[in-house]
């Protein structure tokens, strides 16, 4: 991709970087763009979607290599009540008692060339 010895990122930037590619590549699936690091005490969604008429909360995890497991492997059972904790606040703020339908999708980043692995209504 853009990682090379030369230049290093932080991991701040490197996870911005492989976010705006992620949603690049999302949008090339067809969703359309809603927010991004949506961000509440004690949690952040990186990429708010929609596919069709469902809003799409979406973790972006990235591994340089996938040796030691795949980003989604890092997806926890309390990072989801994190996540799920951020939407919750989301969809009061933004829709009130008139939900939409709702899913949380993963994105898994690995390699240099990063390659995604879009895994839909993960958790």
């Amino acid at each position: 991709m853009w990682f090379n010895s030369d230049t290093r990122p932080t991991t701040r930037s490197k996870g911005s970087a492989v976010e705006l590619e992620a949603e690049k590549f999302l949008q090339k699936k067809g969703l359309r763009k809603v927010s991004r690091n949506y961000l509440i005490k004690g949690g952040e969604i990186d990429l708010i979607m929609r596919d069709g008429e469902v809003l799409v909360f979406i973790e972006v995890r990235y591994r340089q290599s996938a040796d030691h497991g795949s980003g989604a492997e890092t997806v926890t059972y309390q990072k989801q009540r994190r996540l799920r904790r951020a939407a919750l606040h989301y969809l009061q703020k933004h829709y009130g008692n008139h939900e939409p339908d709702c899913r949380f999708d993963v994105i898994s980043a690995s390699g240099n060339p990063v390659v995604f692995e879009w895994i839909s209504d993960a958790f």
